[in-house]
């Protein structure tokens, strides 16, 4: 089983490095860890729930803020605070139009261990700065930790 998923970490390398130059998660320092592969299927369905909802969403709302879906990823309402303000800092001075990403995707992920991840996290959207018309992307760096049964995202800088 060991081996299976180590074949299956190398295959998703080996794809993610042909399909272009993207941006890339720098190599944790221990490396990273092969995990089963319902581990890392697992993990994914949760990430991709959570970041698909931030799409087509300002984050200069009071709907956005009160979204109990979004709060759900977080383990207290403190957590989602730190998060959610650094996030709406982020996409206002990267001049996001109305602080709204229309696509938001995960480029790539990395087990530390078998409870700790790091996701590197790409939002698009128009830009908000007058007479420059197109689109603009922000990358990010975020943290998930497994606790009590449950991937959480963890605030905080990597």
């Amino acid at each position: 089983m060991r081996g299976a998923a180590l074949i299956a970490c190398l295959v998703l390398g080996l794809v993610q490095g042909c399909a272009g130059g993207g941006p890339r998660l720098p190599v944790p320092d221990g490396g990273g860890v092969g995990v089963s592969p319902d581990a890392a299927l697992s993990f994914q369905r949760r990430a991709e729930g959570f970041y698909l909802r931030l799409a087509f969403r300002r984050f200069n709302t009071l709907e956005t803020f009160n979204d109990f879906i979004l709060r759900d990823h977080f383990q207290s309402p403190d957590l989602f605070f730190d998060y959610y303000a650094d996030l709406a800092q982020e996409l206002g001075a990267a001049r996001f139009e109305k602080r709204r990403p229309e696509a938001v995707r995960i480029q790539e992920f990395v087990f530390e261990d078998v409870g700790s991840v790091r996701v590197l996290v790409i939002f698009r959207g128009r830009n908000g700065r007058p007479l420059r018309p197109g689109f603009i992307e922000l990358e990010r760096v975020d943290r998930w930790e497994w606790q009590g049964g449950t991937w959480w995202i963890r605030p905080g800088k990597v």
